[in-house]
């Protein structure tokens, strides 16, 4: 099993929603929340999907009279000093994290939602009252998880062919042969291969190399001091798992273990690093490969992973193969079969028995996120099927829960804001003619998906056993796989969706230059029809905005309108543009959400730019939907106001602090915090709606408020 689909059940990061696969969520998509990154599942509420309480656990949120929770609100704080909690600071003091969730929040209330909806959906599949081709599929699945007795019974039996197949290993060749089945089995690797479109010629899939190989959520993990008690209460994981697994040595195999994975880390680029995507596109033959990782025998490799005769591979993060090739090459094999064993140990752990099940969850969760709690097992379940089998869910989910005037008004708004970005692109006094053309070609060519596919995933190869979560895990991912490989020499699929419809989330994909709103997300407080259209812009308007700004942020301006990774700027404005993206970058990594951990303004760049575009974007587009006419006012408070409130209350959150030190350490995203204060503060129309002045704590001077879209 990939890394990925274990990462999806654990919850251990302060990140994700429901439905994203390993495959569906690659470089190319930038997210509104973080579900693109860690792709795990929210921990949620225990709210009962079924039974007396099943209508109000169905039903879509309302806030307030007018679609604002002024309750919320902290009127003792000053807007200027801290804005935030002028919005959310009452909601924050009486808000507590539920037991089993590392951060609680409205995006979060959401995936509560979305999980208490899939939840009735799948155990009416289960009980046989769906008429739908894969609900028996989705049923056996969920079937197959909860059955605790069948986990207690099988201990580690599940994973005792991969243990022996690592047994039988002789040669460090015969170990990469092993390595490269890490697509359709539970092994992992150390070096690995994806399928996607090709960032270069979107029209075709390409096959993409990187590197991998890490137990712990970050290569800062094993470097930094601040996280030495954590990397120590890995290895006694680590420990744990091998002697779960029955491997010999465990305590000697953990160590040595920890020591290799610490020098894959030396040698792994960082996340800033990996999202410069002219750095991390190096296309090349096989043999090129070959040349950058001396002694790691691709041929083998590529043999065992079921791909076709490759003649080309791009490579991401170039530098560091051969590095990792001559640590692989000095490592002992017995270090690196022990080191194989963990990770099929550890990946499988959720869906074995509870000795697994619950050491995964006390290290993943509670040690690294601060979880008190792991989630019930029925959260587990649902989360396991929206991950195998999401757009089956999907589909039925779209029927029950998402209504079509919600598609209809959502075209508006997305249209709104595709005419508040045109008008602004035409008025920047940083950017010259030339550029500014292409941009606005660019800004025309924009795709948009609203709600759910109108091509579902044909999940008929998949086989889904009542008796086997372990195997339809390791089956999952095969399919996922070999559906890829099948594909990889035709045109790519513009229809596809890199989310499920009950996702809470919304994407840019750069290579299809596309802008996707999963039904999910259409709901209070982001959407409500009928709620103020103030509101409604600081809300979903933002996310709108945030997701076409992604287009134009400082790594998807490097697509053109076709999708295509080129240059497209003039050098003058490409340094213009620079000027102000590094001036944003500093304002963030000023900002310390917990003691001794900065927000990383490299890392966090992409979706700073989209939070900043969002908001201006909203606001603008309000401003033009009132043609002319005077705002109303509503409990005293002014229409540009409102807009503001609108985008502050989407991010209400509260997160543990382990969870948060995870975050600025793996998060393209800031923390919710910061999306609101770091945002409003380079916004004019917030000074002017708010009387914001010189000496507010939030204050900065004009000549140095960023500028971009």
């Amino acid at each position: 099993m990939n890394r990925a689909s274990r990462n999806f059940l654990l919850a251990a990061a302060a990140v994700a929603a429901l439905g994203v696969t390993a495959a569906q969520a690659h470089e190319a998509h930038d997210c509104v929340d973080a579900a693109c990154v860690a792709q795990t599942l929210f921990d949620a509420v225990d709210t009962p999907a079924t039974g007396g309480g099943e209508a109000a656990a169905l039903t879509s949120p309302k806030y307030g009279t007018w679609g604002f929770d002024a309750s919320g609100m902290d009127k003792a704080v000053k807007p200027g000093d801290d804005f935030y909690r002028f919005a959310n600071g009452a909601w924050d003091a009486r808000t507590e994290i539920p037991s089993d969730r590392s951060r609680f929040g409205n995006f979060d209330k959401l995936t509560v939602l979305s999980e208490a909806r899939s939840r009735a959906i799948i155990e009416d599949a289960a009980a046989g009252k769906i008429q739908d081709r894969d609900a028996a599929k989705i049923g056996a699945a969920y079937r197959a998880f909860m059955d605790e007795t069948l986990a207690e019974k099988l201990g580690a039996q599940p994973i005792a062919p991969e243990l022996a197949q690592i047994r039988q290993v002789k040669t460090k060749d015969e170990f990469t042969g092993l390595m490269g089945r890490s697509n359709v089995s539970g092994f992992a690797s150390l070096l690995e291969l994806g399928i996607r479109a090709d960032a270069k010629n979107p029209q075709r899939y390409a096959v993409y190399a990187s590197t991998g190989g890490l137990g712990l959520p970050d290569r800062d993990y094993y470097l930094q001091a601040g996280f030495a008690e954590k990397k120590a209460k890995y290895q006694a994981y680590v420990q744990q798992m091998l002697t779960l697994a029955g491997w010999p040595d465990p305590a000697a195999h953990a160590k040595a273990i920890v020591d290799f994975e610490t020098r894959v880390a030396e040698a792994t680029w960082t996340r800033a690093e990996r999202r410069d995507r002219d750095k991390t596109y190096n296309p090349g033959t096989v043999a090129d490969l070959q040349a950058l990782s001396p002694g790691y025998d691709w041929k083998r490799y590529l043999a065992a992973s079921e791909l076709p005769k490759v003649e080309r591979v791009v490579v991401t993060t170039n530098t560091a193969f051969p590095k990792i090739a001559r640590i692989y090459a000095e490592t002992p094999l017995d270090t690196l079969k022990a080191w194989e064993a963990f990770h099929v140990a550890d990946d499988a752990a959720p869906y074995l028995s509870r000795a697994f099940a619950d050491a995964s969850y006390e290290f993943r969760s509670k040690t690294l996120a601060g979880q008190p709690e792991q989630k019930p097992r029925w959260k587990r379940a649902v989360a396991v099927v929206n991950n195998q089998l999401g757009e089956s869910v999907g589909r039925i989910y779209v029927g029950r829960y998402f209504p079509p005037e919600s598609k209809a008004k959502m075209d508006a708004l997305v249209g709104d804001i595709r005419t508040a970005l045109h008008a602004r692109i035409e008025t920047l006094d940083w950017m010259g003619a030339d550029t500014r053309a292409k941009a606005l070609e660019k800004l025309s060519k924009f795709t948009v998906k609203i709600g759910y596919p109108v091509k579902w995933r044909d999940y008929g190869p998949l086989v889904i056993k009542a008796d086997d979560p372990y195997g339809n895990t390791l089956r999952s991912t095969a399919y996922e796989w070999r559906r890829d490989v099948a594909r990889l020499n035709g045109p790519v699929d513009k229809q596809e969706w890199g989310m499920t419809p009950q996702t809470v989330n919304a994407y840019y994909n750069s290579v299809n230059n596309e802008i996707v709103f999963p039904a999910a997300i259409l709901q209070a407080p982001f959407f409500d029809p009928d709620a103020d259209p103030a509101v409604n812009y600081g809300g979903i308007g933002g996310v709108i905005g945030h997701e076409i700004s992604h287009g134009f942020d400082d790594q998807g301006r490097k697509s053109d309108g076709d999708g295509v990774l080129r240059d497209w700027w003039t050098a003058a404005d490409a340094t213009k543009f620079k000027v102000q993206s590094d001036r944003l970058g500093a304002q963030y990594s000023a900002f310390e959400p917990v003691a001794g951990s900065h927000v990383n303004g490299h890392l966090t760049m992409g979706e700073n730019i989209g939070d900043m575009g969002g908001l201006s974007l909203a606001l603008d587009a309000y401003h033009a939907s009132l043609h002319g006419k005077p705002a109303p006012v509503i409990d005293g408070l002014t229409g540009e106001q409102r807009v503001f409130l609108g985008w502050a209350q989407v991010w209400r959150q509260k997160a543990r602090e382990e969870a948060l030190r995870q975050q600025v350490v793996t998060d393209p995203h800031s923390p919710a915090e910061f999306r609101v204060n770091g945002t409003i503060r380079n916004v004019a129309g917030w000074y002017d709606a708010f009387d914001v002045k010189p000496g507010d704590k939030l204050y900065v001077a004009p000549e140095q408020r960023v500028k971009i879209w």
